[in-house]
């Protein structure tokens, strides 16, 4: 598939990166307010409704398409370094992944840092979980998905459920997951538009406060992957992320957790985010959907 189009993540990632540079004191507030843009790069979906949720105090949203199946859930986790990013920023990208899955997503919107600092948005993850199997979804029906620090989150779940001895859900699904706070495995400095080293590397020193990167709940990576449900990760084949989830990758085989890797030629940092724009976004989107129905039947 041809790797040339009109790459709006692109373009709404150099214009970030300018303005950051630009102005290298920005507010979490202006930050907030800019990252709220990536819903600007995807088509409406068609046939989705939305359903607003408040879970003993955590707000989400039901990303709901037409014809769900009543036995499946998606739990969602958007994606913006803990910091940005909001249900606001991701609906119109989840709204695809449900119509794709074929089942209802609980997009949440976790607590953010500075205000609340790591791993509060585990528990709040955690909270979501135990609301969807108190609603009678069976945790073997549930998929855990997220982007960018999201797909940490969509991780660390995993790991803390089972340090709690809770059932694990049935499938995780990433795309570009957070698998290298400190920087160790960047591949693509000088094509990464967005997520340069020194932005992961402030954005999980500042959500994760004194806690060591290297602590499973930080970076799933660094868990003990036995058992763990099957795994999708998708990344961009010109994102630094990409260093990371092949790490991640190795480790999940050596213990034999089926892991699936799809990486894309030349996109960026979650470049689902431009579903209904990129045939390449549509494609993972479209396969990632059909692994985890497969995962959660």
């Amino acid at each position: 598939m041809s790797t040339e189009f009109n790459d709006s993540l692109r373009t709404l990632y150099v214009e970030w990166s300018g303005r950051m540079r630009a102005d290298p004191q920005m507010s979490v507030e202006t930050m907030r307010d800019m990252q709220e843009g990536w819903h600007t790069v995807a088509t409406e979906p068609t046939s989705v409704s939305y359903e607003s949720v408040d879970i003993d105090g955590l707000p989400a949203i039901w990303c709901i398409p037409a014809d769900a199946d009543p036995n499946s859930a998606v739990l969602y986790f958007h994606g913006g370094g803990f910091i940005v990013g909001s249900t606001n920023s991701h609906r119109k990208m989840v709204g695809h992944i449900a119509k794709a899955v074929g089942a209802r997503v609980l997009l949440v919107e976790y607590r953010r840092a500075p205000e609340v600092l790591y791993p509060a948005q585990v528990d709040d993850g955690v909270k979501a979980y135990r609301w969807l199997i108190a609603e009678g979804f069976d945790a073997g029906r549930i998929v855990s998905a997220g982007d960018s620090a999201g797909g940490t989150l969509a991780l660390a779940l995993v790991v803390q459920l089972r340090k709690l001895g809770e059932p694990l859900p049935g499938a995780v699904l990433t795309l570009s997951p957070g698998l290298d706070w400190d920087g160790n495995w960047m591949v693509n400095e000088s094509n990464d538009m967005l997520a340069s080293k020194a932005v992961i590397v402030t954005m999980g020193s500042i959500a994760f406060g004194g806690r060591s990167t290297t602590d499973p709940l930080c970076n799933p990576l660094y868990a003990d992957l036995t058992g763990f449900p099957p795994v999708y990760i998708s990344v961009g084949g010109h994102e630094n992320l990409l260093g990371g989830a092949r790490e991640f990758v190795k480790a999940a085989e050596a213990v034999g957790v089926e892991v699936t890797l799809d990486v894309a030629p030349a996109r960026q940092h979650v470049y689902p985010f431009a579903a209904g724009n990129d045939p390449e976004a549509d494609r993972t989107i479209a396969e990632s959907a059909a692994w985890a129905r497969q995962r959660i039947a």
